[in-house]
Protein backbone atom coordinates (compact mmCIF):
# COMPACT_ATOMS: atom_id res chain seq x y z
CA UNK A 1 0.00 0.00 0.00
CA UNK A 2 1.29 3.47 -0.84
CA UNK A 3 2.13 5.63 2.18
CA UNK A 4 1.30 9.33 2.20
CA UNK A 5 4.45 11.43 2.36
CA UNK A 6 3.30 13.26 5.46
CA UNK A 7 2.62 10.03 7.31
CA UNK A 8 6.05 8.67 6.44
CA UNK A 9 7.87 11.86 7.47
CA UNK A 10 6.05 11.78 10.81
CA UNK A 11 7.05 8.15 11.42
CA UNK A 12 9.26 7.41 14.41
CA UNK A 13 11.82 5.87 12.08
CA UNK A 14 12.01 5.63 8.31
CA UNK A 15 14.48 5.26 5.45
CA UNK A 16 15.00 7.03 2.16
CA UNK A 17 17.86 5.94 -0.08
CA UNK A 18 20.95 5.50 2.10
CA UNK A 19 19.52 7.68 4.87
CA UNK A 20 17.70 6.73 8.06
CA UNK A 21 15.62 9.29 9.97
CA UNK A 22 14.56 8.90 13.60
CA UNK A 23 12.53 11.04 15.95
CA UNK A 24 14.39 11.67 19.19
CA UNK A 25 13.42 14.06 21.99
CA UNK A 26 11.24 16.13 19.69
CA UNK A 27 13.77 16.52 16.90
CA UNK A 28 14.68 14.59 13.76
CA UNK A 29 18.02 12.75 13.71
CA UNK A 30 19.33 11.95 10.23
CA UNK A 31 22.37 9.81 9.40
CA UNK A 32 23.74 7.25 6.96
CA UNK A 33 22.10 3.84 7.36
CA UNK A 34 25.49 2.24 7.97
CA UNK A 35 26.22 4.67 10.83
CA UNK A 36 23.00 4.25 12.79
CA UNK A 37 24.70 2.35 15.63
CA UNK A 38 27.78 4.58 15.81
CA UNK A 39 28.31 7.20 18.52
CA UNK A 40 31.23 9.32 17.29
CA UNK A 41 29.70 11.12 14.31
CA UNK A 42 30.23 14.71 13.19
CA UNK A 43 27.15 16.67 14.27
CA UNK A 44 25.37 19.17 12.01
CA UNK A 45 22.28 21.20 12.90
CA UNK A 46 21.20 23.03 9.73
CA UNK A 47 19.19 21.65 6.84
CA UNK A 48 21.62 23.44 4.51
CA UNK A 49 24.48 21.29 5.86
CA UNK A 50 22.98 18.47 3.80
CA UNK A 51 24.22 20.24 0.65
CA UNK A 52 27.87 19.77 1.63
CA UNK A 53 27.33 16.32 3.12
CA UNK A 54 25.83 15.08 -0.15
CA UNK A 55 28.44 16.73 -2.39
CA UNK A 56 31.34 14.28 -2.05
CA UNK A 57 31.78 10.54 -1.40
CA UNK A 58 34.01 8.97 1.25
CA UNK A 59 37.08 9.39 -0.98
CA UNK A 60 36.38 13.09 -1.56
CA UNK A 61 35.14 12.62 -5.12
CA UNK A 62 32.29 14.84 -6.38
CA UNK A 63 28.93 13.07 -6.65
CA UNK A 64 27.22 14.20 -9.90
CA UNK A 65 24.36 11.75 -9.29
CA UNK A 66 22.85 12.34 -5.88
CA UNK A 67 20.87 9.09 -5.97
CA UNK A 68 24.02 7.00 -6.51
CA UNK A 69 24.71 4.64 -3.58
CA UNK A 70 27.91 6.45 -2.57
CA UNK A 71 26.72 8.90 0.10
CA UNK A 72 29.59 9.58 2.50
CA UNK A 73 29.64 8.30 6.06
CA UNK A 74 30.54 9.81 9.43
CA UNK A 75 27.89 12.52 9.99
CA UNK A 76 24.68 13.11 11.92
CA UNK A 77 22.16 15.83 11.13
CA UNK A 78 19.88 17.04 13.96
CA UNK A 79 16.86 19.09 12.88
CA UNK A 80 14.13 20.73 14.96
CA UNK A 81 11.19 20.92 12.56
CA UNK A 82 9.45 18.92 9.86
CA UNK A 83 10.07 21.76 7.39
CA UNK A 84 13.81 21.56 8.04
CA UNK A 85 13.68 17.80 7.50
CA UNK A 86 11.87 18.26 4.18
CA UNK A 87 14.52 20.74 3.02
CA UNK A 88 17.38 18.50 4.07
CA UNK A 89 15.94 15.45 2.28
CA UNK A 90 15.47 17.57 -0.83
CA UNK A 91 19.16 18.53 -0.68
CA UNK A 92 20.19 14.91 -0.28
CA UNK A 93 17.85 13.67 -3.03
CA UNK A 94 16.74 16.67 -5.15
CA UNK A 95 13.15 16.56 -6.34
CA UNK A 96 12.42 13.07 -5.06
CA UNK A 97 9.89 14.10 -2.40
CA UNK A 98 7.85 16.00 -5.01
CA UNK A 99 8.00 13.03 -7.39
CA UNK A 100 6.88 10.69 -4.63
CA UNK A 101 3.98 13.00 -3.76
CA UNK A 102 2.88 13.14 -7.40
CA UNK A 103 3.05 9.34 -7.66
CA UNK A 104 1.09 8.97 -4.43
CA UNK A 105 -1.67 11.16 -5.90
CA UNK A 106 -1.63 9.30 -9.24
CA UNK A 107 -0.42 12.45 -11.02
CA UNK A 108 3.09 11.36 -11.95
CA UNK A 109 3.76 11.23 -15.68
CA UNK A 110 6.58 9.07 -17.03
CA UNK A 111 8.52 9.49 -20.27
CA UNK A 112 9.76 6.51 -22.34
CA UNK A 113 13.51 6.42 -22.92
CA UNK A 114 13.15 6.51 -26.71
CA UNK A 115 11.03 9.65 -26.44
CA UNK A 116 13.65 11.27 -24.21
CA UNK A 117 16.42 10.40 -26.67
CA UNK A 118 14.43 11.47 -29.74
CA UNK A 119 13.95 14.97 -28.37
CA UNK A 120 17.69 15.54 -27.86
CA UNK A 121 19.38 18.15 -30.02
CA UNK A 122 22.89 19.35 -30.80
CA UNK A 123 25.72 17.09 -29.67
CA UNK A 124 23.28 14.74 -27.91
CA UNK A 125 21.15 14.02 -30.98
CA UNK A 126 23.28 10.99 -31.81
CA UNK A 127 22.14 9.34 -28.56
CA UNK A 128 18.92 8.30 -30.32
CA UNK A 129 20.96 5.95 -32.53
CA UNK A 130 21.70 3.60 -29.64
CA UNK A 131 20.37 0.08 -30.31
CA UNK A 132 17.97 -1.85 -28.10
CA UNK A 133 20.64 -4.38 -27.18
CA UNK A 134 22.99 -1.55 -26.20
CA UNK A 135 20.22 0.01 -24.08
CA UNK A 136 19.70 -3.34 -22.38
CA UNK A 137 23.36 -3.50 -21.34
CA UNK A 138 23.80 0.18 -20.53
CA UNK A 139 20.72 0.58 -18.34
CA UNK A 140 21.49 -2.68 -16.53
CA UNK A 141 24.93 -1.36 -15.61
CA UNK A 142 24.34 2.38 -15.16
CA UNK A 143 21.03 2.17 -13.29
CA UNK A 144 21.56 -0.91 -11.11
CA UNK A 145 20.92 -0.24 -7.43
CA UNK A 146 24.11 -2.02 -6.41
CA UNK A 147 26.69 0.56 -7.49
CA UNK A 148 24.66 2.59 -9.99
CA UNK A 149 21.53 4.44 -8.84
CA UNK A 150 19.02 3.91 -6.04
CA UNK A 151 16.01 5.15 -7.99
CA UNK A 152 13.15 2.82 -8.83
CA UNK A 153 12.64 2.93 -12.61
CA UNK A 154 9.07 3.74 -13.65
CA UNK A 155 9.75 4.70 -17.28
CA UNK A 156 9.68 2.24 -20.17
CA UNK A 157 11.95 1.92 -23.17
CA UNK A 158 9.13 2.53 -25.65
CA UNK A 159 5.67 4.05 -25.26
CA UNK A 160 4.18 0.62 -25.89
CA UNK A 161 5.60 -0.57 -22.59
CA UNK A 162 8.90 -2.38 -23.22
CA UNK A 163 10.82 -2.71 -19.96
CA UNK A 164 13.84 -0.40 -19.55
CA UNK A 165 16.26 -3.34 -19.39
CA UNK A 166 15.58 -7.06 -19.38
CA UNK A 167 18.84 -7.53 -17.44
CA UNK A 168 17.66 -5.78 -14.30
CA UNK A 169 15.76 -7.66 -11.56
CA UNK A 170 12.01 -7.11 -11.24
CA UNK A 171 12.61 -5.36 -7.92
CA UNK A 172 14.26 -2.45 -9.77
CA UNK A 173 10.84 -1.49 -11.13
CA UNK A 174 8.88 -2.04 -7.90
CA UNK A 175 8.22 1.08 -5.74
CA UNK A 176 7.46 -1.17 -2.79
CA UNK A 177 11.00 -2.61 -2.84
CA UNK A 178 13.64 -0.79 -0.80
CA UNK A 179 16.49 -0.14 -3.27
CA UNK A 180 18.68 0.98 -0.38
CA UNK A 181 19.09 -2.64 0.69
CA UNK A 182 20.44 -3.81 -2.69
CA UNK A 183 24.07 -3.79 -1.52
CA UNK A 184 23.38 -5.28 1.90
CA UNK A 185 24.70 -8.73 2.81
CA UNK A 186 22.09 -11.51 3.25
CA UNK A 187 20.02 -11.08 6.39
CA UNK A 188 20.67 -7.36 6.81
CA UNK A 189 17.80 -5.96 4.74
CA UNK A 190 15.57 -3.27 6.21
CA UNK A 191 12.68 -4.83 8.17
CA UNK A 192 9.42 -4.93 6.24
CA UNK A 193 7.77 -2.93 9.03
CA UNK A 194 10.00 0.14 8.51
CA UNK A 195 8.45 2.97 6.51
CA UNK A 196 10.41 3.79 3.36
CA UNK A 197 10.18 6.62 0.84
CA UNK A 198 11.18 5.26 -2.58
CA UNK A 199 13.38 7.33 -4.88
CA UNK A 200 11.25 7.19 -8.01
CA UNK A 201 12.61 7.74 -11.53
CA UNK A 202 10.01 9.06 -13.96
CA UNK A 203 12.36 9.59 -16.93
CA UNK A 204 15.97 9.03 -17.93
CA UNK A 205 18.33 11.52 -16.30
CA UNK A 206 20.82 13.70 -18.17
CA UNK A 207 23.69 11.46 -17.08
CA UNK A 208 22.06 8.40 -18.65
CA UNK A 209 21.40 10.36 -21.85
CA UNK A 210 25.09 11.32 -21.94
CA UNK A 211 26.05 7.66 -21.54
CA UNK A 212 23.68 6.72 -24.39
CA UNK A 213 25.51 9.25 -26.55
CA UNK A 214 28.87 7.69 -25.72
CA UNK A 215 27.64 4.20 -26.53
CA UNK A 216 26.00 5.31 -29.78
CA UNK A 217 29.26 6.96 -30.84
CA UNK A 218 31.29 3.91 -29.89
CA UNK A 219 33.32 5.75 -27.26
Amino acid sequence: MRNSIGRVLEAARFCVGQIVVQKSDGCFVVCHRDDEKLDELQIFRSAEDAIEIAKYDDAGNYRPLKTAPNLRHGWQLELDTLEQLRRALDYFYPGRLAVFAAWKNDKLQTTPLRETLDRQSGMYRVAAKISDSQIDDLVADFCRSDGGCLRTILWKRYARGTVASTKLPNEKFDPEYDQGTASNPPGSATPATMATIPLLCQEACNLLVAECRKVAKGE
